[in-house]
């Protein structure tokens, strides 16, 4: 009875070695999107560009005429996007603008989004 205790144990640890823990998707940052990017014009101003962005990630107080947005996602514990878009102003003025955003988000005119509940039946 005892070996078959230990037996029974033994295994039960080894199973233990084949689970791995859940590792949630995580996005950090600014998702700055194409047709973000297409609202701005050079000559906007600071607020219009925050209306059209958002708040930056990052404002650094050495370079305080350039705004940096970044952004980080992570799938099962392991990077898959990083990007980095940043603007430039002379002043209050928008005078330069650059770098990777994401894709367009398709939007179809008159249909509501997907319901996730609705499409996990």
């Amino acid at each position: 009875m005892r070996t078959l205790l230990i037996i029974f144990l033994l295994a039960g640890l080894s199973a233990c070695s084949y689970l791995t823990p859940y590792k949630l998707d995580v996005p950090q940052g600014n998702a700055v999107t194409a047709d973000q990017v297409d609202k701005l014009k050079i000559g906007m101003s600071r607020a219009q560009v925050r209306f059209a962005l958002g708040t930056p990630l990052l404002a650094d107080a050495f370079h305080p005429n350039r705004w940096d947005y970044l952004y980080y996602e992570s799938k099962g514990g392991k990077p898959s996007q990083n990007k980095r878009y940043y603007v430039q102003f002379e002043g209050d003025r928008l005078i330069g603008m650059g770098g990777e955003s994401l894709p367009a988000r398709t939007v179809v005119v008159g249909k509501a989004p997907p319901n996730p509940r609705e499409q996990a039946k």
